[in-house]
């Protein structure tokens, strides 16, 4: 019997294997080295480096930063504020550039919902509005027949509709009803580990509704939806207990964890994950500041459905920050990557020269600079498509391990218009 074997069997050796999903009992001080690599990056309070995530994470999970917390909490409402309330300027081009995503915006009011705040006033409406603007213009995109595809993704489509569901604001049945025939009728939304981050966040969006009916016509459809998400994702589970990847786990344990379905299925996959995430905590697979913030409330029990009915008075251990030999410093190592874009006449193909930990926009302003390549085409309208189809090959390393943490079409859509942090792209 293999490690993991043994573990599931004493785990359910007293008795049947639990028939919910549960991530309990995770090594406290593995959970907090985890915690204390979120601390840097609420240092980071520029625009381009506010990520609503990293907060949401925090407080979902069992570890707190104190008087940093309510810091970061506040940068990022005087930021998103300022840049998604301001009025466009035809005179700079760079004000459309600036402004935080949509799904960086679904994910602010997730934050505001982690702090038990509800998305209110003549601001917080204007906010709203802007996100059901988006929706719609992403359910036109997909069309009448579902023959088309939302301009960014299902993944920010999904994210948008439980933000809103979160603070309790209905959206329109249509555009939930995008969503559904998507999880009815597209079998390609759930082809590798890459949709398993997109089933799951639609699956939440579900749950979010199912239990706040919101869309009661829908109610029905949602159920079925939901129970074939449930067993998709348990489908795409590895042999190793990862769904999809290690990577696209937390998400997926997220969505199982408040499942109203209990099997033995159910239960039993959920323990492979828990052991799997154990050996990968343990080995410090998880860098990537997204990922940790979507993994710590899976280790505290918690998803962003709960976000429904915050607990904010929940006791949670105070993150001192790791104490570590700072590192030396080191001589900037440049690496080669090849950027394509098919979709478009003529194509683009070009390799830029760029240093070692470059993010994705990084790469895409170089490129903008030296080699006659416009960001702004990936954001028109004209180019949805051709963005979607856009492979970036490093010369030096191709997308897998370890550099596929957080590289999943999701976060790639929104790395042009959000940030990506630099986990990759490194010699």
């Amino acid at each position: 019997m293999g490690h993991l074997g043994a573990l599931l069997f004493l785990l359910g050796g007293l008795g049947a294997l639990a028939n919910i999903c549960e991530i309990t009992e995770v090594d406290s001080t593995l959970v907090e080295r985890l915690g204390q690599r979120l601390l840097p990056w609420m240092d980071r309070l520029s625009q381009e480096q506010l990520n609503p995530s990293i907060y949401v994470g925090l407080r979902l999970s069992s570890l707190q930063a104190g008087a940093k917390e309510a810091h970061y909490l506040h940068s990022l409402k005087l930021s998103y504020q300022q840049s998604l309330l301001r009025p466009a300027s035809n005179k700079d081009d760079n004000d459309s550039e600036a402004k935080p995503s949509m799904g960086q915006l679904a994910l602010y009011l997730l934050a505001l919902r982690a702090n038990c705040e509800f998305i209110g006033g003549r601001k917080g409406d204007r906010l709203v509005s802007q996100l059901k603007r988006f929706l719609e213009d992403e359910k036109r995109a997909i069309g009448h027949n579902h023959q088309g595809h939302p301009r960014t993704s299902y993944y920010q489509y999904s994210l948008g509709i439980l933000a809103l569901c979160v603070h309790q604001k209905r959206v329109h049945d249509s555009v939930v009803g995008k969503l559904l025939y998507a999880v009815e009728h597209k079998p390609h939304l759930l082809q590798d580990h890459v949709s398993v981050d997109t089933m799951a966040m639609a699956g939440m969006a579900f749950s979010c509704l199912e239990l706040s009916n919101l869309n009661p016509k829908q109610r029905n459809r949602i159920n079925l939806a939901l129970k074939r998400v449930q067993e998709k994702i348990l489908k795409a589970q590895t042999p190793e207990g990862y769904f999809g990847n290690v990577y696209s786990t937390p998400l997926a344990l997220q969505l199982l964890m408040g499942s109203l379905r209990p099997s033995v299925e159910l239960g039993t996959a959920c323990l492979k994950a828990k052991a799997a995430l154990q050996a990968s905590l343990q080995h410090k697979t998880f860098q990537n500041p997204l990922m940790i913030s979507q993994l710590l409330p899976v280790l505290n029990q918690k998803s962003y459905v709960d976000l429904i009915s915050p607990d904010c008075q929940a006791p949670r251990a105070l993150l001192e920050p790791a104490l570590e030999t700072p590192p030396q410093a080191k001589v900037p190592k440049f690496i080669d990557v090849l950027l394509k874009v098919s979709g478009i006449s003529p194509s683009y193909r070009h390799s830029v020269s760029v240093p070692a930990g470059s993010s994705l926009e990084d790469i895409l302003k170089n490129a903008q600079e030296h080699g006659r390549f416009r960001v702004t085409h990936l954001v028109s309208a004209q180019h949805r498509l051709a963005f979607r189809r856009m492979r970036l090959f490093s010369i030096k390393r191709s997308w897998s391990d370890p550099c596929d943490e957080g590289v999943t079409w999701p976060s790639l859509l929104q790395s042009v218009v959000g940030q990506w942090p630099s986990s990759c792209f490194s010699p």
